[in-house]
């Protein structure tokens, strides 16, 4: 049985400052709301965010208002099929005044990365991420270095275009936290966008420093999540691992990820606790790009659209917790 909580909840200091943060990316992506607290929910739970979209919908403008917001380091790769590991992580060079060899680092240290158009990389320079995104270190000649804090990979990649592209592994996609879609905006929003003069991210205005993140994010992990809850999402989580038209289910790490996911949405809500429409709402956005479809299914139609199926399949099976 849940526990029944009807007393006000006063937040720490810290999270009250959530509502300013999601109002200042409210200001460079209209019509999105859902998109955004789901975007905002994903940094809080100190994961990585895959935005799959057609272009021009606001990809890269949602990353960059994202780094705007918080007072940190921002680096924005491009990444083409000619691009090496070295373009990602840096490289030793060999200083002829000082006579020693010299890391030169490259754009992954930095608080937020960009990774645009993720999938035109080829898988070397792809997996140069994925220490990174999984240790918050990369190792460089058999050193290893360091991350600064707060570390975030938002990555972009276009689902329809296959032209000079490499789809990104199993073992790279578990590495994201989330997988959204923005979607095109609504009459009014795009009537609104049409009307701006400058680019949405240069209205967004720093809320926030990296160390008041880190707090945050630290608060995030105090929010409670009820023993009913936890056998909720287990249940889902078996659920893909025994359904027929799954070849792969959701392994232990995405059941971390929807864990702390579901921590951070009900920071995002403004609830010291989390609920069962939390879990419905984060099931689809941390699942879908983990679990692999049977190969006749996916023939039938594309991937993402039948896993995205299936788990809504799933959650009208298992029974909620009242």
């Amino acid at each position: 049985m849940m526990v029944q909580r009807d007393s006000v909840y006063n937040p720490p200091v810290s999270l009250s400052r959530l509502s300013e943060i999601e109002r200042a990316l409210g200001d460079a992506i209209r019509g999105k709301a859902e998109v955004l607290r789901l975007s905002l929910a994903c940094l809080l739970a100190r994961g990585h965010l895959l935005i799959e979209d057609v272009p021009g919908v606001g990809k890269t403008t949602l990353a960059q208002a994202m780094a705007r917001a918080v007072r940190s380091n921002f680096h924005r790769l491009q990444f083409t099929s000619d691009m090496l590991p070295s373009d990602v992580l840096g490289v030793t060079i060999y200083n002829a005044h000082s006579q020693e060899f010299e890391f030169k680092k490259g754009p992954i240290f930095t608080n937020f990365l960009l990774a645009d158009e993720i999938n035109r990389a080829t898988p070397k320079t792809q997996s140069a991420l994925l220490e990174a995104m999984n240790e918050l270190q990369v190792t460089i000649d058999g050193r290893s270095w360091e991350l600064a804090q707060p570390f975030m990979v938002i990555a972009t990649q276009n689902p329809v275009e296959h032209h000079g592209t490499y789809p990104l592994p199993e073992s790279q996609l578990d590495r994201f936290l989330m997988r959204i879609r923005i979607g095109y905006p609504d009459l009014a929003a795009e009537r609104e966008i049409l009307r701006q003069s400058a680019p949405s991210h240069d209205r967004v205005h720093p809320v926030i420093g990296g160390d008041e993140l880190i707090a945050i994010q630290d608060a995030v992990g105090q929010i409670s999540v009820d023993d009913a809850l936890l056998d909720y999402m287990l249940a889902i989580v078996e659920r893909t691992r025994a359904h027929e038209s799954l070849a792969m289910g959701v392994s232990p790490r995405g059941a971390q990820a929807l864990y702390r996911a579901t921590q951070a949405l009900a920071a995002v809500e403004g609830r010291d606790y989390v609920t069962p429409d939390d879990v419905k709402r984060l099931v689809v956005p941390v699942f879908a790009h983990r679990v692999v479809v049977n190969t006749r299914i996916a023939i039938a139609q594309r991937s993402a659209e039948a896993a995205e199926k299936i788990l809504t399949e799933i959650l009208t099976l298992v029974d909620v917790p009242l």
